[in-house]
């Protein structure tokens, strides 16, 4: 069963994720907080596999407590969740430790499928965002790239897999343009992952940019 803890400062949107999470067979809400620290505070208590949290929130927003509860170190993952496609607090959640981010206007299934995805140890982000994201704030930032001594530990194909992982490509468009079966791109993402000591597939794209690997208008 994944548990799933609700953060949202408005009760109807609440409400209806509760519903649809009550809908749907191995899910369960445990909880549903208003406010960012409320939400820190009932992580802490309940231990949710998953927490759907809001951005823009009253007090302490959706960025710090997603902070927090990361910092934490337990399994509870973060799915940030937001109305707007192009948010300036979605890669600062990002980087504060999310595993992933969607619109709350995505249709049920692929909430649900966020969701469980989270909770396997994968991470999450709409395809058709990834791109716009990184480029837009790693543009803004400004920052030069980075030498990364993990880089050195990855073979030529996993190289490759980074660089596709960090460009936004699904496995599926991995497998296709590399030539590989989608089996075989999960293992190398997977090797990828452990080898850079990042967390999930988010955080491999980040490292991507950080390291000049990828640079914004690339795709």
């Amino acid at each position: 069963m994944t548990t799933v803890l609700i953060v949202d400062d408005q009760p109807l949107q609440r409400l209806g994720f509760r519903m649809l999470l009550e809908g749907t067979p191995g899910m369960s809400s445990v909880g549903e907080a208003g406010h960012g620290a409320e939400a820190v505070r009932m992580a802490g208590e309940l231990r949710p596999d998953v927490v759907l949290m809001d951005v823009r929130m009253p007090g302490m927003d959706g960025i710090e407590a997603t902070r927090r509860i990361v910092a934490v170190g337990g399994r509870t993952r973060v799915l940030i969740l937001t109305t707007f496609d192009l948010d300036e607090y979605v890669y600062a959640g990002l980087r504060a430790g999310a595993s992933g981010f969607l619109l709350k206007d995505a249709r049920p299934e692929e909430l649900i499928a966020g969701i469980r995805a989270v909770d396997a140890g994968d991470a999450v982000v709409a395809p058709r965002l990834t791109r716009r994201l990184m480029e837009a704030y790693t543009r803004d930032a400004g920052a030069a790239p980075v030498d990364d001594p993990r880089l050195a530990t990855l073979s030529e194909r996993e190289h490759e897999v980074l660089v596709a992982v960090g460009r936004g490509w699904t496995n599926t468009e991995i497998a296709e343009r590399l030539v590989l079966t989608e089996s075989t791109v999960k293992k190398h993402v997977g090797r990828v992952l452990a080898k850079l000591h990042a967390r999930d597939r988010v955080q491999a794209v980040i490292i991507a940019y950080d390291t000049g690997l990828v640079r914004p208008g690339e795709s």
